[in-house]
């Protein structure tokens, strides 16, 4: 080994040991959304506990953060998906969301199920809240994945999300579960700019930021 690659080793060891290491996982409050208590041991040697959410299991969950520590990709959990109708304008939904109390102005996003693909997941959870399905005259060209998923709410919980970009057409409709109270409605690459600066509707984080992206892109 190199001079060079022997420094950057040593670079990289003391590097980890200033880091937290985890410790504990407890669970302290099961349900849909499990509430951890997370305990680190810090560099200086004390304690220090933090509050999480997971849908994981306990085992699941510490598994998880043990892949992050060792630099892993992460694994995702849901889907955000952008979608293209044949005229180029955006598929978007407007959904009531309970913890906001309001309805919510985002793209289309569900879960992955256990096992599924994520092009499947893409293509059911379009279907499931707009009634449009992934094209099928592209091939493997309608769906456009983002290299890396990324991470919904570092400071609460370790969701993990998967944006996809899909070009879609109508299929027939929309299917939702009985409380997913779902609108859609259409938006033309032209008109992002004056929707921004006109909405008042609570907005999804994901869904303006790539709003925001597409007005300075078109």
């Amino acid at each position: 080994m190199t001079t060079k690659g022997v420094s950057m080793q040593n670079a990289t060891h003391q590097n980890a040991e200033r880091l937290p290491r985890l410790a504990d996982i407890e669970l302290v409050s099961p349900g849909w959304l499990n509430k951890y208590v997370l305990t680190y041991d810090m560099p200086d040697g004390s304690k220090y506990r933090y509050e999480s959410i997971s849908r994981k299991s306990p085992e699941h969950y510490r598994e998880e953060l043990e892949r992050n520590a060792r630099g892993l990709p992460p694994v995702s959990d849901a889907v955000c998906i952008v979608p293209i109708l044949p005229d180029e304008s955006l598929l978007l939904i407007k959904e009531f969301r309970y913890p906001l109390n309001s309805y919510c102005i985002a793209f289309p996003a569900g879960l992955i199920e256990l096992g599924e693909d994520l092009v499947a997941c893409v293509d059911r959870e379009l279907r499931e809240e707009t009634g449009c399905r992934v094209r099928t005259d592209m091939g493997a060209d309608a769906v456009y994945m983002l290299p890396q998923s990324g991470y919904s709410s570092t400071g609460l919980s370790e969701e993990n999300v998967q944006i996809a970009f899909a070009y879609v057409e109508r299929d027939g409709d929309a299917a939702p579960e009985p409380t997913e109270l779902i609108e859609q409605f259409t938006l033309k690459l032209a008109d992002i700019a004056d929707f921004l600066e006109r909405n008042t509707t609570p907005i999804g984080m994901r869904c303006q930021l790539i709003l925001e992206i597409m007005k300075h892109a078109n």
